[in-house]
């Protein structure tokens, strides 16, 4: 694959920093954008000379704007955008307060939003370009209580995303526009949820049928087949495509099923 100019957000750690890594490797020249200095320049050191670090939080736009800009300046274009940014949280959804939601919101869909807002105008002046947006399988299937905003907030990305591609599809084909979809993956998102996460409780097990955790570096080999080769939506366990079948052929089946786990 030719050599790429890609911003990713929220490569501090994580999905986005194994992302970069995995980039890296591949040779494609990286803009690295997160909120904590110090992990996103060691992400970036370990990319090599090709990767630099921007510091920036992704809920302000002029941040965001900012991270184009730098992008321009230092590679003189953008191929890909990557919206990876994210955060969880841990309350049911009567328990939820204003704030928590606003959170959810701003980080999980108008960060995204914001990147679209300034990734896509510049990839429709150049007439090509690959946005992608790193979501959750739990914006399609909401089947984690606990987790009730950040699912809502994935949920609208899901749909903000497919709008977005479907704007883009009659006047701009050479525009990919991507929508990634992790299940569980082994990263410190349980840990940086907001109240934290509790342990399973006792008796109880994960859901029949969901697939195993992935690593962080097997998400990032299927964002970066996703860059190789463009597709609208990516799960990145394969197995995640049955389980939704499964849900959207007998949704009342399936939800008795997962409270009586």
């Amino acid at each position: 694959m030719a050599e790429k100019v890609v911003v990713i957000t929220g490569a501090s750690e994580g999905i986005g920093a194994a992302l970069a890594k995995t980039l890296a490797a591949e040779g494609h020249r990286l803009v690295l954008a997160a909120r904590r200095k110090e992990k996103l320049e060691a992400v970036a050191a370990t990319c090599g000379q090709k990767a630099i670090a921007v510091v920036a939080d992704v809920t302000r736009r002029a941040d965001v704007e900012a991270i184009r800009d730098e992008a321009l300046r230092r590679f003189g274009r953008i191929d890909v955008w990557v919206n990876n940014a994210g955060r969880g949280i841990s309350r049911k959804v009567l328990e939820l307060s204003d704030a928590e939601v606003d959170e959810m919101m701003a980080v999980n869909l108008k960060s995204a939003l914001y990147g679209m807002q300034v990734a896509v105008p510049y990839f429709q002046q150049r007439g090509e370009g690959q946005l992608i947006n790193v979501s959750s399988f739990l914006g399609r299937i909401p089947m984690a209580t606990i987790r009730s905003a950040y699912s809502a907030a994935k949920a609208a990305l899901n749909s903000i995303t497919t709008t977005l591609r479907l704007e883009l599809m009659a006047t701009h084909p050479n525009i990919h526009v991507t929508l990634v979809m992790p299940g569980m993956v082994r990263t410190a998102f349980a840990q940086n949820a907001l109240g934290g996460t509790p342990e399973l409780a006792p008796g109880r097990s994960p859901p029949p049928g969901v697939p195993a955790a992935q690593s962080a570096e097997e998400v990032a080999a299927a964002i970066a087949a996703a860059i190789a080769n463009p597709v609208p939506e990516v799960y990145t366990n394969p197995q995640q495509a049955r389980l939704v079948a499964d849900y959207f052929q007998d949704v009342a089946g399936f939800e008795r099923r997962m409270a009586s786990r």
